[in-house]
This record gives structure tokens, C-alpha cells and sequence, in this order.
């Protein structure tokens, strides 16, 4: 090892080290002394980390130091209690991004926290008043996700708090379709948040949408008057569960919104393509994801032609690509799961020959369509999104979760074509905190 490190500066090391996944820098990291030294002592490599506490028993002192050095900022707190804040709190007193997940304790306190700014509740086995949380947070806090948490107190009084969160830019609130939320209240909502831009809201329980729902006017909740039109302001848009009846004049006021993110409630869906509507109204988007769903020949032919960045995990022919092509002819990132369809891969570089990146699954794609890629002049990223194979093919519950020596040599060839110009992704990248397992 002395040898590498009197040829190459640490600098050099640092660099080649940003390329690696969490779990490559913990190998690298035990490799020797002097990696270890390298590794350790440069948080920038550990920048993005979120790590998972669950057994706060099981942590000594120099895991929390460690913590420390890398400058961990954001953390997921699974099955925790109260005493186990305080200890993160007196730990790690920097931290800007907490997720609470499957807490078993009636309340938390989280006011300690004063530098906490991405805030997300996952998941609880009893009631948690989450309203007496927040409300010390209520000026600090700029990211909130809520995802199937039973709500000790009544959904109102929750918005209400939420409503006075007013630095908020994202906002998050799924749940299983038991929460009614009052039109008034929602309005309120939106009024009072005038920095709000990405809102991901869950639509199981509204069968048709209100011609005014996008358009909040000046209401009253209690002693607070809500009259800031910031619902307009949206941005960014995920609607969960979604099997709405939508009308044209309901979505005029959504005039800055730019991304859309629809989940299907139903694989199966009902006659009518209510998705068409939004896209036939909002031709400004640039973004568009399509989990779910009717096929996409019922709204391929009015995808707006603005669009540069495309999913579609839906079920689709190629001539329904072929249509779609005609209308994106500027798309330049694309994540294609096809359902029950094979062969489309190889259509993709004369359909869209401006694409920079595309997300796939490679099983069931022929060779040939995979090394096709190459033709894509402007590619640079193709993520592999099932890397993983069974060795033995005869006992399919033995995977290995890694790419296949296939797969390995595909790569290869694909990167030999393209002179390395093709970066192809094959791990897994860690998951923000404050996104759900919905999405």
C-alpha cells in the first residue's frame, strides 16, 4: 500500500472514492490503514448519507464519534422511543433531516432538534399525536412527509397545525382512506403556505374532484383566516391512489405546475382515462410519471410536447411508442417498465434519439436490443433497475442480488461501443428519507 501512496495524491483517492456506493466505501474502508484513514477523515465522501438507527442499545461511543466525523446530517429512526432522541439529540445535534418510522409511544419530542429542517412519521402502531411535535417546529421545518400514521388527534386539527408550518416547500400526507379531509380545510391549507411547491396528497377517498379544489378562495379555520392564493404556486404534483373524475375547469388554476406524478389506484381501471384530461389542460408540463392504469394508447396522443423527462411503468404496445414519439420530440430522460410487452428496447434510439439517460429493467430484453443503446449519440446514463439473477434457474427463491456475469459482459460490449461514453448504473441508490415506500 505505501507504494500507491507515494505514486498517487490523496486527492485523487477522494475522487475516485465519490464514485462508490455506501456499502463499496465500507469495503474499501477495511481494505488497509491507510484507506481507512483516507475515508474517515473526509466527509464530503459521506455527503448524502442517511443512516438507519434501530438498536440504540447495541451503539457505543465511538460509532456516534465516527457519526460525527463524517458530518451525518440525516438519519431514519426505526422503532424508537423517547430516550433514544434524547441520546440522538446529545449525539448528533446537528441534524438537519429525521425520519420517524414504526414509533410505538403515544407522542415524541423533537424540539431539541433545533437545526431540523426534513421532517418525515412512517408508519405507527398506535395513535401518535404528531400535532403536539410539530408545533415547536413550526417555523423551522421546510420538508414534511406523513405516510400511514394514525392520527391521535382529529385529521382538522392536524391540517390546522401543518397549515402554520409556513416556510413549507414540500409536504407529503398518504394515508388508507379513512381520513376525511374537509374541502375548507384543504383550502386553508393551501392558503397558508405560501412558499409551498411540491405537494403529495393521497385521492382514495375523493370519487369526483370539485371545480374549486385548485382554487382556494379567503377561508376561516377557527381563529385563523387563510386568504394567500399560494396553492396556485405548486410546481410539483403526486397524486396517490388516483381513480378521480377531474373536469377541465378544475386544473386552469394550476398554471405553474410543471411536474406530475400519478399512482394509479387500480391496475385494472374503470372505462374512462380521467389522466388524459390532466394532460390535455396542463400542456406546459415538463415532467410526467405514469405508475398504473389505463394503457398508454388511452393518452399517448396528448402528452404534452413539452416534456424532457418521462415514466412510464404502464402497460403499452410499440406502436402506442411510436405515437408517443411524435409528441415528446424533445425527450431527454426516460424510465420505461413496459407490462406485458417485450422487444420495445430496441425501438427506443429511433424513437427518441435525444434521450440523455434512460431506467430500465434488462430481463427479458434480447442482447441485441440491449447493445442497440449504443446508437443513442447523446447518451450518457442507462440505469439497470433489476440487477439480480438465479444462479440455479431450476430454485427461483435463491437470487443473487447482483449483476449477472451476462449482464457484466452486456455492459462491457455496450461501453466498448460507445468509446465509455455510456455510464451504466447497476446499484441500488439510497433512498431519501422523506420518500415514501408509495412512491
Amino acid at each position: 500500500m505505501a507504494l500507491i501512496e507515494r505514486t498517487l495524491p490523496e486527492e485523487v483517492w477522494i475522487q475516485v472514492f465519490g464514485f462508490l456506493t455506501t456499502r463499496e466505501k465500507h469495503n474499501v474502508r477495511t481494505s488497509c490503514r491507510y484507506f481507512k484513514d483516507v475515508v474517515d477523515r473526509h466527509s464530503c465522501l459521506w455527503r448524502d448519507l442517511s443512516v438507519v438507527l434501530s438498536r440504540f442499545s447495541s451503539y457505543n461511543r465511538q460509532m456516534w464519534v465516527t457519526l460525527r466525523r463524517r458530518n451525518v446530517s440525516s438519519v431514519v429512526v426505526r422503532d424508537g422511543k423517547k430516550k433514544n432522541l434524547k441520546q440522538l439529540a446529545l449525539s448528533l445535534p446537528s441534524l438537519s433531516t429525521i425520519a420517524i418510522e414504526n414509533w410505538s409511544e403515544e407522542s415524541l419530542e423533537l424540539k431539541q432538534f433545533s437545526t431540523l429542517r426534513r421532517l418525515a412519521f412512517y408508519y405507527s402502531p398506535c395513535p401518535l399525536d404528531i400535532s403536539r411535535a410539530l408545533v415547536p417546529l413550526s417555523l423551522q421545518v421546510t420538508q414534511l412527509s406523513v405516510c400511514n400514521v394514525k392520527l391521535r388527534s382529529p385529521v382538522v386539527d392536524f391540517i390546522s397545525t401543518v397549515s402554520k408550518m409556513v416556510h413549507l416547500t414540500s409536504l407529503l400526507y398518504h394515508h388508507d382512506g379513512s381520513q376525511r379531509i374537509p374541502l375548507r380545510a384543504f383550502h386553508c391549507l393551501m392558503n397558508s403556505l405560501p412558499k409551498l411547491k411540491h405537494l403529495s396528497w393521497e385521492m382514495i377517498a375523493y370519487k369526483t374532484l370539485p371545480e374549486d379544489f385548485f382554487n382556494p378562495t379567503t377561508v376561516k379555520m377557527g381563529s385563523t383566516e387563510c386568504s394567500q392564493p399560494a396553492g396556485l404556486a405548486l410546481s410539483s404534483l403526486e397524486l396517490l391512489n388516483y381513480d378521480t373524475v377531474v373536469s377541465h375547469e378544475a386544473l386552469r388554476r394550476l398554471c405553474h405546475l410543471h411536474s406530475l406524478s400519478v399512482y394509479h389506484l387500480y391496475s385494472v381501471p374503470g372505462p374512462t382515462c380521467h389522466l388524459r384530461t390532466w394532460l390535455t389542460v396542463l400542456q406546459q408540463l415538463n415532467t410526467v410519471s405514469v405508475h398504473g392504469g389505463h394503457p398508454l394508447v388511452a393518452y399517448a396522443d396528448c402528452m404534452p410536447a413539452s416534456v424532457t423527462r418521462l415514466t412510464l411503468c404502464v402497460d403499452m404496445t410499440a406502436d402506442d411508442l411510436v405515437t408517443l414519439a411524435g409528441r415528446v420530440p424533445d425527450l431527454r430522460h426516460l424510465h420505461l417498465e413496459p407490462w406485458g410487452s417485450a422487444g420495445l428496447i430496441g425501438l427506443i434510439p429511433h424513437l427518441f434519439p435525444q434521450l440523455r439517460s434512460l431506467r430500465m429493467r434488462h430481463h427479458n430484453v434480447p442482447d441485441r436490443d440491449f447493445l442497440s443503446l449504443y446508437q443513442l449519440q447523446y447518451l450518457e446514463t442507462v440505469e439497470v433497475l433489476d440487477p439480480y439473477y438465479w444462479p440455479n434457474r431450476a430454485v427461483l427463491d435463491q437470487v443473487t442480488y447482483e449483476p449477472s456475469p451476462h449482464l457484466l459482459d452486456l455492459i462491457g460490449q455496450l461501453q466498448s461501443l460507445t468509446s465509455n461514453r455510456v455510464h451504466v448504473i447497476t446499484s441500488k441508490h439510497q433512498r431519501d428519507p422523506l420518500t415514501c415506500h408509495c412512491i
